[in-house]
């Protein structure tokens, strides 16, 4: 792809999510339907009630459409491109169902976690059929060991990536504009690591989310009129996954995706302390609260984890591009 394609690319994502994010908003004021706010949560956090809620559903549409007719035009609709599709539509489904439950039910309870992860792992596993079918590499790079090449271990790490993530970026989702910048900022990353390894297929895909994402900031920035839901946070987290793992660089995840690390890792700790000794090490998790409860106002706390997002992410190219 030249750099006309890509900015076209880039510029169709950005205002068909502009065109369409308004009328999505209308539509759910006008039938009253907006996110339930968790009663342990923040309390200043109560007046973001009734925003509305299910923004990915219109910036997955987006990118979906985008990249197909640009991928169609480019002779680039490549198997690998396709199962990241699926990877984004399938995730996006599972996180509407349990956004359309919150809805209906009037509560901050939605799918079963079972239910969600049953889901989730089937998706990894037809990711996991087109990946081998294409006959790619079941290599994984093991600190200390060198390189694995077993497929029960690759399929296990390979689901657990996709899984981790997804539930990683939904957790983060707590802060308007949080996901959005850090999601833009991995997006962009691994477009220059695609371009680096010449995958146009991967880079459409990623061009195309950078330019729906820029679009949903817009009206998801601080006060924000619509939240992603987890339509959209679910469907972010497995598609980096599945990104990280087409590109053969599925440590860099760690790295470039460590706000995302962090968040699940607080909640993790938090758990398992309070279990076993009775106290908490953050006043609340997942972090971006602890900071919250800290003093720093909702708009520091979203600009400096976007800025640990933009250094890590910075570091891991002149490290390892």
């Amino acid at each position: 792809m030249n750099t006309l394609e890509l900015v076209l690319t880039l510029l169709m994502a950005f205002i068909l999510t502009v065109i369409i994010m308004p009328r999505l908003i209308t539509y759910f004021r006008k039938r009253k339907e907006g996110q339930m706010i968790r009663e342990e949560g923040p309390s200043w956090h109560e007046k973001k009630s009734g925003t509305p809620t299910m923004g990915g559903v219109a910036f997955l549409i987006v990118v979906a459409a985008v990249s197909l007719v640009s991928a169609g035009l480019q002779h680039q609709l490549t198997h690998g491109l396709l199962i990241t599709l699926f990877i984004l539509l399938l995730y996006g489904v599972v996180g509407f169902l349990d956004d359309g439950l919150k809805l209906f039910r009037h509560q901050n309870e939605g799918l079963k976690a079972w239910q969600k992860f049953l889901a989730q792992v089937l998706g990894g596993a037809i990711f996991l059929w087109v990946y081998f079918a294409d006959h790619l590499t079941r290599q994984i790079f093991i600190p200390l060991l060198g390189n694995v090449d077993a497929i029960w271990f690759f399929v296990l790490f390979a689901l657990f990536w996709l899984v981790g993530f997804s539930n990683a970026v939904n957790l983060t989702d707590g802060l308007d504009g949080l996901v959005g910048g850090l999601a833009i900022i991995a997006f962009i990353t691994y477009g220059i690591i695609a371009y680096r390894d010449r995958r146009p297929d991967i880079l459409i895909l990623i061009i195309a989310f950078v330019g729906s994402l820029a679009g949903f900031l817009i009206f998801n920035h601080k006060p924000a009129k619509i939240f992603m839901g987890d339509v959209g946070s679910l469907a972010i987290g497995g598609v980096l996954a599945a990104i990280s793992i087409l590109l053969h660089r599925q440590w860099s995840l760690l790295l470039i995706g460590l706000v995302f690390v962090l968040e699940t890792a607080s909640v993790i700790l938090q758990v398992a302390s309070f279990k076993l000794t009775g106290k908490r090490i953050f006043r609340m998790t997942p972090i971006h609260h602890h900071f919250e409860l800290l003093g720093w106002s909702e708009w520091r706390v979203v600009t400096t984890f976007w800025g640990v997002g933009a250094l890590t992410a910075i570091i891991y190219l002149l490290l390892f591009l």
